[in-house]
C-alpha cells in the first residue's frame, strides 16, 4: 500500500496536514503535488523572511501565476501567515493552500479558525505495517517503531536518539515552551512509565518532583507537538459503573523505547508487553484518521477492573481488541471482552497475541500479532 494514498481529499481543496517530525508529510507531497509552489519554514534564511515581513506571500502568489498549489511546510513556525492564507482562499478561489505541522501550540494560539472552515484537516502517522508488507518486522517494529526517517539507516537507534534530541532542542527549548529543560527530560522519562496505562498525574508530578500543574502543562506541550495521546473510555449506553481516567501513549513504540529508562529491576517482558500495546494502539489510531467515514478509539474499563485495551466506534461497527504480549492464551485472558460483548452483543471481539496460530478461546477469537497488524488498511473492516 503507497503512502501516497494514505489520506483522501477533494481536489482542490486546501487542508492542514498535521503529523509528528519524519512521519513523511513532505516527501508524500512532493508526489502528489509536483508542481507545487512550497515555502519550506524549515529553512532558517525563508523562517526569518516571513515571519518577519508575513505579506511576502502576496508577492510570492503574484510572481508565479501557473501556481494553483501552494505548499507551506511547517506552518507553526510562521504562523502570522495564516490571516493572509486565509484571505488568499476567500479571495481566489482556485487556489488551494497545503499547510503541514508538526506542532498545533502555535497554531491554536494564533487561530487556526481563521481559515473559517475553509481548509480541512488530515494527519500523518508512522508507517503502518500493511505498507511496509514483507518488509515489516513485528520484532523490528517494537525495537525501533515504524517512523519512515528510520528506514534504510544503518543504526536507526542513534537515529532515535537523535530525533529525541532535535524536538527537545528545537521545538521545546528553542521555542521557549519550559523554563527548565531538566525538569522537562526528566518528566519524559517519567511519563513513559505510564506508556499503555491509566494515566494519573498527581503519581507523575510526585515521581518527578514538580508540581501537577507543571506536568498538565509538560503533557498538553507532548501532545500538541503530536508527540503522545490520551485515550479516554468508551461511555456509550454504559450498563456498568465506569472509571474516568484516560490512558496515555507515545505516538510511536519506538520512541517509547528511546524514552524508557532501563535498568535491573525493570522486566524485560513489561516493558515489551506495553511496546506491543503501543504498537496496536498507533495503528488503530492511524486506521481510524486514514479512514474515510469518522471512527473513534477508545479504551473500557470498570470500577470493578475488567479492562478491554481497545474499542473502536463509527459508522462500519464497533470492534473490541485486547492485546497479551504472551505465546498462550487462557481462559481468564478473553473475560473481559466476553464481559464487554455481553454488554454490546453487536460488537466483534478478538484478542491479539504473540502466537503463531488463529485459535478461538470461549468463543473469542484469537490473533497472531503480526497476522492482525498486517491486515489493518484503510476503509478495510479491521477484522
Amino acid at each position: 500500500m503507497s503512502r501516497i494514498a494514505r489520506f483522501f481529499v477533494a481536489p482542490g481543496r486546501s487542508f492542514f496536514l498535521f503529523g509528528p517530525r519524519g512521519t513523511g508529510k513532505s516527501t508524500l507531497l512532493e508526489k502528489r503535488y509536483p508542481d507545487a509552489l512550497v515555502i519550506d519554514l524549515l529553512d532558517a534564511k525563508t523562517e526569518r523572511e516571513y515571519s518577519a515581513r508575513p505579506e511576502r506571500l502576496y508577492d510570492l502568489i503574484a510572481a508565479n501565476p501557473d501556481k494553483q498549489t501552494i505548499i507551506i511546510d511547517e506552518v507553526q513556525r510562521a504562523p502570522r501567515l495564516l490571516p493572509i492564507v486565509h484571505a488568499k482562499i476567500f479571495e481566489d478561489k482556485t487556489l488551494q493552500f497545503i499547510l503541514t505541522g508538526s506542532s498545533a501550540r502555535k497554531i491554536k494560539r494564533e487561530g487556526s479558525d481563521l481559515l473559517g472552515g475553509r481548509a480541512s484537516e488530515r494527519h500523518m502517522h508512522p508507517f503502518m505495517a500493511a505498507e511496509l508488507g514483507e518488509q515489516f518486522s513485528l520484532a523490528s517494529a517494537l525495537n525501533i517503531g515504524l517512523l519512515p526517517l528510520l528506514y534504510d539507516e544503518d543504526d536507526p537507534q542513534d537515529v532515535l536518539q537523535g530525533y529525541l534530541s532535535l524536538y527537545l532542542k528545537e521545538e521545546v527549548k528553542l521555542e521557549g515552551l519550559v523554563r527548565n529543560l531538566d525538569n522537562f527530560t526528566r518528566f519524559l522519562e517519567t511519563i513513559s512509565f505510564s506508556h499503555g496505562t491509566l494515566l494519573n498525574v498527581s503519581n507523575v508530578a510526585a515521581d518527578c518532583g514538580v508540581k501537577r500543574k507543571t506536568v498538565e502543562n509538560y503533557i498538553e506541550i507532548l501532545e500538541d507537538l503530536l508527540l503522545s495521546f490520551r485515550l479516554q473510555v468508551f461511555q456509550r449506553h454504559a450498563k456498568r459503573k465506569l472509571i474516568s481516567h484516560p490512558k496515555f501513549y507515545m505516538f510511536d513504540c519506538g520512541v517509547y523505547q528511546i524514552v524508557r529508562p532501563r535498568g535491573p529491576l525493570d522486566i524485560t517482558s513489561e516493558v515489551n508487553g506495553a511496546a506491543l500495546e503501543g504498537l496496536v494502539a498507533q495503528h488503530l489510531r492511524a486506521w481510524c484518521d486514514y479512514t474515510k467515514e469518522k471512527h473513534e478509539l477508545y479504551f473500557w474499563r470498570t470500577s470493578s477492573g475488567s479492562e478491554v485495551d481497545f474499542i473502536v466506534y463509527g459508522p462500519q461497527g464497533l470492534w473490541a481488541i485486547e492485546v497479551k504480549h504472551a505465546e498462550r492464551v487462557k481462559g481468564a485472558d478473553v473475560r473481559s471482552l466476553t464481559t464487554f460483548v455481553g454488554d454490546y452483543p453487536q460488537a466483534k471481539a478478538v484478542l491479539i497475541y504473540r502466537g503463531k496460530e488463529r485459535i478461538m478461546t470461549n468463543d473469542i477469537l484469537c490473533l497472531p500479532a503480526e497476522e492482525f497488524l498486517l491486515s489493518i488498511k484503510p476503509d478495510d473492516p479491521l477484522f
